[in-house]
């Protein structure tokens, strides 16, 4: 409800969180590689969905350079494997909405999600009570996937 009903900060939510390090915990963001940036999802659809952004703002992926490319590709390797050790999801839903009209929320800062996925995660709470259940808090994810990622 806090998503929906709140009115949205001024700006781009990336531009916001690459600009101010001093919140990297609050604004849940897990690791900065070279050329990207990696946090959760404030609002997520399951345990551990992250955002990944390349450090331009643009919201073309073909406006990208191979560079930028391959360093945002590179975070969300890592993160995949990451994410593996430490949620041990059963797959991975990942994707780009690319514009407003396909889903994009963020349509001028191209990024990607990443969903992990279990075997039986969708449940009736979604379609009776228009309620999403997320089994853990994001502090603990954050601080479990922090750890993850300082380990190696």
């Amino acid at each position: 409800m806090a998503y929906i009903g709140g009115q949205p900060e001024p700006g781009c939510l990336f531009c916001r969180v690459l600009a101010d390090p001093a919140k990297d915990e609050e604004n849940f963001v897990l690791f900065r590689p070279a050329g990207a940036l990696v946090m959760l999802n404030r609002f997520p659809y399951n345990s551990g969905h992250l955002l990944i952004a390349p450090i331009r703002h643009t919201g073309e992926l073909a406006e990208l350079a191979a560079d930028e490319v391959g360093a945002l590709m590179s975070a969300l390797q890592r993160m995949l494997t990451i994410l593996g050790e430490v949620v041990t999801p059963d797959g991975f839903n990942l994707g780009a909405n690319l514009g407003r009209t396909a889903g994009a929320g963020i349509p001028d800062h191209v990024h990607f999600h990443v969903v992990p996925r279990w075997n039986g995660d969708t449940n009736f709470m979604p379609v009776l009570a228009e309620t999403k259940v997320i089994n853990e808090h994001l502090m603990a994810t954050a601080a479990k996937l922090r750890a993850a990622l300082a380990a190696g």
